[in-house]
């Protein structure tokens, strides 16, 4: 039994695409793990990464506690189960079953043992002297499951395996690979393109479009809280509707309306209390969407009432789905309506078509995104709160409280925008705030306080006592007047060029018999902005390999503010400016980085020679920080390094 984990895995062909893009995730031991999404999006070729059966790009796949990327596929202790069986027709069962373990010189007695036993387990003792061909579909997939739990592996991976069944056979199966788990107890990764599938059967499911992660999470909170409308719209059958509209606020209420309908509606604020304040205007076109059991053809089951117009009802025999359109002036086409509504009806429900019904509809189930970007504006976490201050003679006056602004935020006086990202609000500040609720999300602690009229979400963790008082991490947040950022957060990452060199060094080695020779050894070290730095050579290692699959050599060193220091050698910065934020200080540095060399010959100097660039570098220092030249030393152990060309991750 293992766990896995996935960092930073990248695969990027010769040509340059990429299949997968920075794929991060822990499986937990037991967990059973379901990729879903359409086809190309890299769910199979992820699962081929983990079996070693295609070469990982870049980063890091651990199985337990060991990094496998170069190991043999049959020595990373994992079985595969494959979508067309991989049966040897030649064979019986039994010795399908068995191959495996008889090319690894495996006892008689024990052979035997493991395959009786997952037999019993799959319910095919009576067929082990069959040959697949006079076997159905569904038996050969168990002899194909039987021929991977023989293995007894830490890892089972599973490729669509019942991609090749009917309807009927493919419910079977997926109800005896979830009893398999079971009994089992150990880790299973499945990939599948039917969302069905993956509902019913994954701890957890991971929804991948073009190559991308697009949300990883139960089933159950896939289906509440979505990400983006494709995550809405892949997740649940039939899909959800989906509308183009506004959101308009109007004191305790806002004003829901879909375009081309005459849907218009007044819902409390507080269905909205995580949506992006910028959207409430009226004029930022918004995306919609809502599941069907959250409509009604009961008019009076929901308080939020509209009509459509009826095109056809399927009766499902326990109930029915009414097809609809909520433009009551529109034409049955072949084509997708902006303004249908699929509505779950009761038992024996009958409309005919082209009646004009009534609905109503839950809008606190309403779900919101981004007309453009179609990701949610109200997510479950939200990622930052925009509230409206004024800044007059260095104090801001902000929910309800006014606060003195440090000399690092030089803000004009007047009106502004602030945005406040959720990771820079804590506990024990000066704002005054009073406790609302708080909910569990995915084990994080969520608190909702309310703090001079405006919702704020701040993370808690379990021994946090709830105050009242909440402080504001001012670094962190962004004043915009008029549309345009005039107070910039202090950047939370920095980033120069380097490369990989490489040198040889002569080692004296002593020998058993005790002579000493010399060997010439390999030396990495990290050039950063022109200046080397002795580099691990596990990590010089896997630059030059991942460089030679995907990069031309260029790379971006990128590190935080607190992941370097000021030494005696190391990268020459000039300091520009002190930023102080009363309990931080920070050197803002400039780098002088060449970035090609000038063609221009008549040039005499090496300076005059060289095409520069400036980097600004951010450095927290010491109170009594006030030097203007420093060489910059970044912790080589904590730097983030990239493909630039590629932007892919390496360490």
């Amino acid at each position: 039994m293992a766990s896995l984990k996935l960092n930073h895995i990248y695969k990027v062909y010769p040509n340059g695409a990429k299949a997968v893009n920075d794929f991060c995730m822990d499986i937990e031991d037991k967990e059973f793990i379901v990729f879903v999404g359409p086809s190309g999006c890299g769910k199979s070729t992820t699962l081929r990464m983990i079996a070693g059966l295609e070469e990982i790009t870049a980063g890091e796949l651990m199985i337990g506690d060991s990094v496998v990327n170069d190991v043999e596929p049959m020595h990373r202790d994992i079985a595969m189960v494959f979508q067309n069986y991989a049966l040897y027709p030649h064979m019986t069962v039994y010795e399908n079953m068995a191959f495996g373990l008889k090319l690894r010189k495996m006892p008689k007695e024990e052979v035997d043992r493991r395959v009786n036993e997952a037999a019993e387990i799959l319910g095919i003792t009576e067929y082990l002297q069959r040959k697949p061909a006079a076997m159905s579909g569904g038996q050969r997939q168990r002899v194909a499951l039987g021929r991977a739990i023989v293995r007894e592996p830490k890892v089972f991976l599973l490729d669509e395996p019942l991609s090749n069944l009917d309807a009927k056979l493919r419910n079977t199966m997926r109800s005896e690979i979830s009893k398999l788990h079971n009994k089992l107890q150990t880790t299973f990764v499945y990939v599948t393109h039917d969302q069905v599938e993956a509902m019913t059967m994954g701890t957890r499911i991971v929804v991948m479009k073009d190559g991308f992660v697009q949300q990883i999470d139960t089933p159950r909170n896939l289906y509440r809280y979505p990400v983006n409308k494709f995550v809405a719209g892949f997740i649940g059958t039939p899909q959800m509707n989906f509308y183009t509209g506004k959101l308009k606020a109007e004191g305790d209420n806002v004003r829901v309306t879909f375009d081309n309908t005459e849907v218009n509606m007044l819902a409390p604020a507080e269905y909205f209390a995580k949506a992006d304040v910028r959207y409430l205007n009226g004029e930022k076109p918004v995306v919609f969407g809502i599941r069907l059991e959250h409509v009604s053809v009961d008019p009076e089951k929901y308080p939020y009432k509209a009509k459509c117009r009826v095109s056809y009802v399927e009766d499902l025999g326990v109930d029915g789905q009414v097809y609809a359109d909520f433009d009551l002036n529109s034409e049955d086409t072949i084509t997708e309506s902006a303004t249908k509504v699929i509505i779950k009806a009761p038992e024996n429900a009958f409309y005919r078509a082209g009646e004009i019904i009534d609905v109503s509809m839950d809008l606190s189930h309403l779900h919101l995104f981004d007309a453009e970007t179609e990701k949610t504006i109200a997510p479950r976490i939200p990622e930052e709160a925009i509230v409206y201050g004024t800044v007059k003679g260095g104090k801001l006056s902000v929910l309800g409280t006014q606060l003195v602004l440090p000399s690092a935020i030089s803000a004009a006086d007047g009106e502004y925008e602030i945005h406040i990202p959720t990771a820079a609000l804590s506990f024990g500040g000066n704002i005054k705030a009073e406790f609302v609720k708080e909910e569990d999300v995915n084990g994080q602690r969520l608190v909702q306080m309310n703090a001079g009229g405006k919702m704020l979400f701040m993370y808690a963790d379990q021994s946090s006592v709830l105050t009242k008082g909440v402080a504001v991490d001012l670094k962190q947040c962004s004043f915009v007047m008029d549309g345009a950022e005039a107070v910039s957060p202090l950047p939370a990452e920095n980033e120069l060029s380097g490369k990989i060199l490489i040198s040889k060094q002569k080692k004296e080695i002593t020998a058993e018999n005790g002579a000493v020779k010399k060997v010439k050894q390999k030396v990495y070290s990290l050039e950063i902005s022109g200046k080397s730095f002795v580099c691990p050579e596990a990590v010089g290692e896997k630059i030059v390999n991942c460089g030679k699959k995907i990069f031309n050599g260029v790379l971006a060193v990128r590190f935080s503010p607190y992941c370097v220091n000021c030494g005696a050698e190391g990268i020459p910065a000039h300091v520009t400016n002190i930023l102080d934020y009363g309990n931080e200080k920070f050197a803002e540095c400039t780098v002088r980085e060449i970035t090609a060399p000038r063609t221009d010959k008549k040039k005499k100097s090496a300076e005059e020679a060289e095409a520069f660039i400036e980097r600004k570098i951010y450095v927290a220092v010491g109170s009594g920080f006030n030097d203007t030249e420093v060489t910059l030393v970044p912790e080589l152990e904590k730097v983030k390094i990239y493909g630039r060309e590629q932007d892919i991750r390496i360490i």
